[in-house]
């Protein structure tokens, strides 16, 4: 009969032992490191600065602390910093509207002031339209000149014709030379 080979677990069971034991030693020898002094062989303390940090590693431990503390205030300042250009932006862009607005009631405000402004005008130019000729030219002399060439250039070139002729001849000159140089500075391009 063949015998078949068996694994024998006594050699596992030493080889855990002595493991163990070799870890026990290890425990034991440090006993006194872990504990946080050194003894000597009659139980006596030698030192009891072994796990206290070197004096370099201490510093450089304050100062790391210290940094970390100065950094946490940065963040924090920082944080309330961002708050802060959160609401200022928020105030940027309602006044904004505000102003966006305002700026239209004042072009809306404008357009209406204009064009009041051009019905009055185109009235009166009816109005001197509608006149003897003789009598308006007695009003086109006592105005401006610049004034009065406006209300002609508006007029039909019968009515405005009939007024010029009952101007004196400087004063239509000059009204005549108000109307041709009126569009004088008027880009070409």
């Amino acid at each position: 009969m063949i015998r078949r080979w068996k694994p024998r677990r006594g050699a596992l069971v030493m080889i855990a032992v002595l493991f163990s034991t070799g870890a026990a030693v290890r425990l034991v020898g440090h006993a006194d490191v872990i504990a946080g002094a050194a003894f000597a062989s009659d139980g006596e303390v030698v030192s009891d600065d072994l796990c206290t940090p070197e004096p370099a590693i201490a510093e450089l431990l304050a100062d790391l602390k210290a940094r970390g503390n100065e950094l946490d205030a940065r963040d924090e300042a920082l944080t309330g910093r961002a708050a802060e250009i959160a609401v200022a932006e928020e105030e940027l862009a309602a006044s904004l509207q505000r102003l966006t607005e305002a700026e239209q009631a004042l072009q809306d405000t404008i357009a209406a002031a204009d064009g009041a402004m051009e019905s009055d005008v185109d009235r009166l130019v009816k109005v001197y339209e509608a006149m003897k000729p003789a009598e308006a030219a007695g009003l086109f002399e006592a105005m401006e000149v610049s004034f009065a060439a406006g209300f002609l250039a508006r007029m039909n070139a019968e009515s405005a014709a009939a007024i010029m002729s009952g101007l004196p001849p400087e004063t239509a000159y000059a009204v005549s030379l108000s109307l041709a140089g009126r569009n004088a500075g008027v880009p070409t391009e």
